[in-house]
């Protein structure tokens, strides 16, 4: 069985112009990053590895739910490839992460994730929101072959305000 856990990077400011990999959270964003990995943390298995694209907005909130998981935060994985907004290119890491993790832990942008939970989960949404979390579970030992998974849980911010 393997396990995906998307989590869409919390918002991020557009206050100062410059490069959109070097925007940073909000306050808000802060906020909602802890509420929702507090809250989640309870069904979080035990043993898991976070992988980040290498935006800093995804970087921030990855260290937030690291720091509250109890996750070591010198263990996130920052891939360049995770750093894209097209759900084919987003599949395509996905299906190609090492078979010896069953649970991964991705921070991720979005219509790219947005669209993954709609392609590889049993509910639609309309939009993952910044924060947002999303635990599909596949029927299956290969990245490679996930299809028709399963959503055990979705956490918006939203709903813990």
């Amino acid at each position: 069985m393997k396990n995906l856990i998307l989590i869409r990077h919390a918002k991020s400011s557009w206050e100062v112009p410059m490069q959109d990999k070097d925007r940073g959270l909000t306050s808000q964003g802060v906020t909602d990053a802890h509420n929702v990995s507090i809250h989640v943390k309870k069904i979080i298995p035990k043993t898991f590895i976070m992988m980040s694209s290498s935006a800093r907005r995804t970087i921030d909130t990855a260290l937030i739910f690291a720091q509250n998981f109890s996750y070591p935060v010198e263990s996130i994985i920052y891939n360049d490839d995770l750093y894209t907004f097209d759900e084919k290119k987003l599949e395509k890491a996905i299906k190609s992460l090492s078979d010896m993790f069953e649970t991964v832990v991705l921070f991720c942008h979005n219509g790219a994730v947005t669209k993954i939970v709609n392609t590889f989960g049993d509910q639609k949404i309309e939009n993952l929101p910044t924060a947002g979390f999303v635990n599909i579970t596949f029927n299956t030992d290969e990245w490679e072959k996930i299809n028709n998974g399963q959503i055990i849980k979705m956490v918006f911010p939203k709903n813990l305000r």
